[in-house]
């Protein structure tokens, strides 16, 4: 570095040690600034702020753009010198000074990587999921970064969508909840401070309802669905006070969501008040043009304003269009500044007026080992057992030798997940690493078998045949490559690719007990793999720690207790699956599979329920689901009264046990349903939850309250309604198990007679 770029960062460490105990400004100051700065911004400058970019260094376009006021926020610059030459262009070589904002998609860590979220849902802890937000929020804020695109919180009821990996699953009360957890954490209680970043509620909305699990896909939503599933957490996001909220690409029942002013303007920001700020997704205002909704990139432009889309994110609509609009008066300048104002708004939240440099004394604050102990404990709480014949936990006076097998072994930049931008994979601690160092290397036989995942290529097989005979047990760690899930990664095909299935056979074939350990993005079909192996563990890609979190539950230092938050298929083509389905006609019952039909079976001889001939009914494992080294006994819930009026509410308890020999965590899940009503209600609906830790021998009473809203489903559009009538109400380790109880919502003048 030369001597006038060192004096320069050094003026800039300088303002900002001055700077960074700025008190944030009262909502009356903020606004008073912002309409102050409006009335001074011409509407070239006015156009510039609704301006997206992708970084590319401090380069001379760059720079260009800034200095003339066309850029107002960019994302994808992580250097945090670049960070702060691009701001002083910004701050100090502008007419009025306004600072950029820094963004990036920072979804499950930014250097210490957690789960992929879909990982931090199985664990049910909101406290584990605002703790990795927080510190995601401190590294990536080190370097400059005060904004990410997360958390995402679309409801994702098909596996083979690839982005289910960045969400909290198929159900909307587990993801409102890990939702709001995720919010806090990125955003503290005070946006100012530098380790903070301005949460982002993505993708508004609908987007995980993509037809055929297709990414982009269009989506068709009646609006009693929409409100019931897909907005419940973009409502709760809206309320716990998420900075920004993002536009989704899919068209939602004909309209794309970058001109959909029903959802943008109507519903987010009249109905429910929301002030915060709306950014496309990367490109999508440009892309209503293919959609068929947009003539041309000038009406997109036009339609995007007028839906309330304040950022262009990519799309050069704005920057290209928007004077002309306005000037033609087809768009008018109040509405950009309505806009305007949004952007400004956040600025100021964020405290960039005050303080807009990073502080390069404290940058690059990365890889704390507080910060890699709490991603140890998400990978712990994450990681579910699917299935265990006695074989878990590994008794280290009985096993003297393991064999550690597969693709998912050793792989450190896999484990990461998707959507891993700032990776450095030498900081992954793989599982082989963790329990060479566990049960030392001499006892550990290491032979992979297949290189990669997806590999056909069985020439490895021998070795790891060979290893398996030599071990007393078996570890197969197997799964998805990271590029095998997120955006544009879609799977129509959810079985373990590659020549893994193959491969596990092979292990079982030796006698020895095998221990199947999947890494992946989704939850993927595996009733052959269950059926083989002696137990099964499902870790979604779990981040820098899943080697010594995995190593920990396997030798049974840790207790596994993470729950499933989606429903795994038996096959593929029972997609979309999910628990909170509605009933039919005919429900699936004395089921006939395909192998059992008599030959030339009469037409009816199956019976005409409805159930799949070759996968029968139902998921291989339920929502919910997950298994211990210990057991837990629940008693019936008891109510406080087994009647009540549409407007009262409900206290359900229930006392849990632990039955077995060891301390360990169970998931306590509220579920309802109402039988009759005016629209057909699902079979089960979770409506709370609790996470606690029992002793051997150990009781607690769990206790939930049901109130209206958890009663409540959308009959006409936003109008909601409590029905008279009989509900059940479970408190259970799954959405298939427990004993019901039953309640009546009657109405008032009924309960004053009795």
């Amino acid at each position: 570095m030369n001597s006038k770029n060192r004096l320069f960062l050094a003026l800039l460490s300088a303002c900002c040690l001055a700077t960074a105990s700025a008190a944030a400004l009262s909502e009356a100051e903020i606004n008073s600034r912002v309409n102050d700065l409006l009335s001074r911004m011409t509407l070239e400058e006015k156009i510039g702020q609704l301006n997206q970019l992708s970084g590319y260094g401090y380069a001379p376009e760059m720079v260009g753009h800034i200095r003339s006021g066309a850029v107002g926020s960019i994302l994808n610059e992580v250097d945090p010198e670049v960070v702060n030459k691009l701001q002083h262009e910004a701050v100090e070589n502008t007419r009025l000074g306004i600072p950029l904002i820094f963004a990036r998609d920072v979804i499950h860590g930014f250097k210490t990587i957690f789960p992929i979220p879909l990982g931090q849902a199985a664990t049910w802890n909101p406290a584990i999921v605002e703790e990795g937000a927080r510190i995601a929020a401190d590294e990536a804020g080190s370097v400059g970064i005060r904004w990410t695109f997360s958390p995402m919180v679309d409801i994702a009821r098909d596996a083979r969508w690839g982005r289910i990996a960045e969400g909290f699953g198929e159900d909307p009360v587990l993801a409102t909840a890990l939702g709001v957890a995720m919010v806090k954490g990125y955003q503290g209680d005070d946006l100012t401070k530098p380790n903070t970043m301005a949460a982002c509620a993505k993708h508004f909305a609908g987007y995980g309802a993509a037809e055929a699990g297709k990414d982009y896909n269009t989506t068709w939503i009646p609006e009693e669905l929409l409100r019931d599933v897909y907005l419940r957490p973009f409502k709760a996001l809206a309320d716990a006070g998420s900075a920004t909220f993002m536009c989704s690409f899919n068209d939602i029942n004909g309209v794309p969501s970058s001109g959909n002013r029903k959802l943008l303007q109507n519903i987010l920001r009249d109905e429910w008040g929301y002030d915060g700020l709306m950014v496309s997704d990367w490109g999508s205002i440009q892309q209503m043009i293919p959609h068929g909704y947009s003539e041309n990139l000038r009406h997109a432009a036009a339609q995007a304003v007028d839906a309330g889309v304040d950022i262009d994110m990519e799309s050069y609509a704005y920057t290209g269009h928007l004077r002309d609009l306005v000037e033609k008066g087809e768009v008018s300048e109040a509405r950009v500044d309505s806009l305007v104002r949004n952007v400004l708004n956040l600025k100021y939240r964020l405290g960039l007026f005050e303080n807009p440099y990073v502080d390069m004394a404290s940058a690059k604050r990365f890889y704390a080992p507080a910060s890699l102990e709490a991603a140890r404990r998400a990978v712990e709480e994450s990681a579910i057992l699917l299935k265990n014949s006695g074989t878990l936990p590994i008794n280290n006076s009985k096993v003297k030798k393991i064999a550690v097998i597969g693709p998912m072994a050793d792989a450190q930049h896999d484990q990461a997940g998707t959507w891993v931008f700032d990776l450095e994979k030498e900081h992954s601690v793989t599982p082989l690493t963790a329990l060479q160092q566990m049960y030392g290397k001499e006892n550990i036989i290491y032979a992979p078998g297949l290189e990669y995942t997806r590999d056909l290529n069985t020439k490895g097989f021998s070795d790891a045949v060979k290893a398996a005979k030599k071990a007393d047990v078996v570890l197969y760690f197997a799964g998805e490559e990271a590029v095998l899930s997120g955006e544009a990664h879609c799977r129509a095909d959810l079985s373990l690719p590659g020549a893994q299935s193959r491969l596990l056979d092979e292990l079982k074939a030796t006698g020895k007990p095998v221990v199947l350990i999947v890494q992946a993005g989704r939850q993927l079909a595996l009733m052959h793999e269950c059926e083989t192996a002696d137990a099964v563990v499902y870790c979604f890609h779990g981040g820098t720690m899943t080697g010594p979190g995995l190593a920990n539950l396997l030798a049974g230092t840790t207790n596994f207790s993470g729950r499933s938050p989606v429903s795994f298929p038996r096959m593929s083509g029972q997609e979309p699956l999910y628990y909170n389905r509605k009933n039919t006609g005919r429900p699936a019952e004395g089921i006939t599979l395909i192998n059992d039909i008599p030959l030339e079976a009469g037409q009816t001889s199956t019976g005409c329920t409805s159930f799949y001939l070759d996968a029968g009914d139902g998921a291989l494992f339920p929502f919910g689901y997950g298994l211990s080294y210990t057991t837990f006994a629940y008693s019936d819930p008891v109510l406080s009264a087994t009647e009540i009026a549409p407007d009262g509410s409900l206290t359900v308890k229930c006392t849990i046990t632990n039955t077995g020999k060891r301390a360990g965590a169970e998931v306590a899940q509220l579920y309802i349903r109402d039988h009759v009503a005016s629209l057909v209600r699902p079979v089960r609906e979770l409506r709370g939850f609790e996470k606690i830790t029992l002793q051997p021998g150990e009781s607690r009473t769990v206790e939930f309250q049901l109130h209206p809203s958890d009663l409540a489903f959308h009959i006409n559009g936003a109008q909601t309604a409590v029905e008279p009538g009989e509900f059940s109400v479970w408190v259970a380790p799954n959405a298939n198990e427990g004993n019901p109880v039953k309640f009546n919502v009657v109405k008032p003048a009924e309960i004053a007679s009795r």
